[in-house]
């Protein structure tokens, strides 16, 4: 088990179909204990009931637009287990109407509020975690290939997604030097909550199941096996890096 002995911290739990869910189910099955972080307005009694099926589990409330709330997280996680080994950013929003509308007619607070939720705070969440984290940790946040490529209906996030992988960069450069390692998974559309703001989204799943090598949809017990990889030991050499797990629907062009 290649997560065995190690603290993983999962940040933005929403429900079963989540990405986030994947990541969680795949490092317990690889032998690590699984700490939650979840928004104060998801219902605290359905979070705990989704993570009771993770051995040993723990979820605490963090609302990462604020800098006080992301600080307690890391304190109450110190307290309870004075250190960890990894973290999964799996945060991101943009307002609806950023997203159904054309993207030059994004507001100045639409742009700022997908940009601080969707890329800062893992800036943040790095910058705090610091205190927490053992040598060697990892860690991991989640985009997507409208960061590179212009998607109908993903607009300001691709923007705020394009800013995440710049900031996966420079915080791998940062954190080097503390043997901290800073990556991210480009994971294929799926069909989580978060997706439903997307126009078409059935559309785009389409297209990839008919373009990818592979022909067919990623899961997110797939991404979760690539993020348990990245947390892990055996990913010691890599740092700085985007990597996809969209059955290789990237490479394609037309």
């Amino acid at each position: 088990m290649i997560l065995e002995n190690k603290k993983i911290l999962i940040m933005g739990i929403r429900n079963k179909w989540s990405i986030a869910w994947g990541a969680a189910k795949s490092a317990a099955q690889q032998g690590a204990t699984v700490l939650f972080a979840y928004h104060p307005s998801e219902k605290k009694e359905k979070i705990l009931e989704l993570i009771q099926e993770i051995p040993n589990a723990k979820a605490y409330e963090c609302d990462v637009a604020t800098d006080e709330s992301i600080q307690n997280l890391f304190q109450n996680i110190k307290k309870d287990y004075g250190t960890i080994d990894g973290i999964l950013h799996s945060i991101a929003h943009a307002n609806t109407e950023d997203l159904r509308n054309d993207f030059i007619l994004t507001s100045r607070e639409g742009f700022s509020h997908a940009n601080d939720i969707s890329s800062y705070s893992f800036v943040a969440v790095a910058r705090y975690a610091k205190e927490v984290l053992n040598p060697n940790a990892s860690l991991v946040s989640l985009t997507y290939y409208g960061s590179t490529k212009v998607l109908e209906g993903y607009n300001v996030m691709g923007i705020a997604k394009a800013a995440l992988e710049a900031s996966v960069r420079y915080l791998a450069d940062n954190l080097g030097k503390e043997s901290i390692r800073v990556n991210a998974v480009s994971a294929g559309p799926i069909k989580t909550l978060s997706a439903k703001g997307i126009k078409d989204f059935g559309k785009i799943l389409d297209v990839v199941e008919e373009k990818a090598p592979l022909k067919r949809n990623v899961t997110i017990e797939e991404v979760g096996n690539v993020v348990s990889f990245l947390l892990s030991d055996m990913a010691s050499s890599i740092t700085g890096q985007i990597i996809y797990a969209d059955n290789g629907y990237n490479i394609m062009g037309i």
